[in-house]
């Protein structure tokens, strides 16, 4: 294997971190849909899923830092 190519596990790491990143944008402007329709509990929601894709996204780039 070349040392310029990917490894499955190292792409697969980048594809989780890639979703969980566009899975916080989303988030976030799910949240803001629900707090201009009055729903609390549900912008709530959506901004527990935001904070824990943002620490998967952190999580996943320092694992990412020591393989490449």
């Amino acid at each position: 294997m070349s040392n310029h190519a990917l490894r499955d596990k190292d792409y697969d790491l980048v594809s989780t971190i890639y979703h969980a990143a566009q899975g916080e944008d989303i988030c976030c402007q799910y949240m803001e849909d629900a707090e201009k329709q009055g729903d609390n509990d549900a912008a709530q929601f959506f901004k527990e899923v935001q904070e824990q894709n943002q620490q998967m996204v952190r999580k996943g780039k320092e694992m990412l830092k020591k393989r490449l």
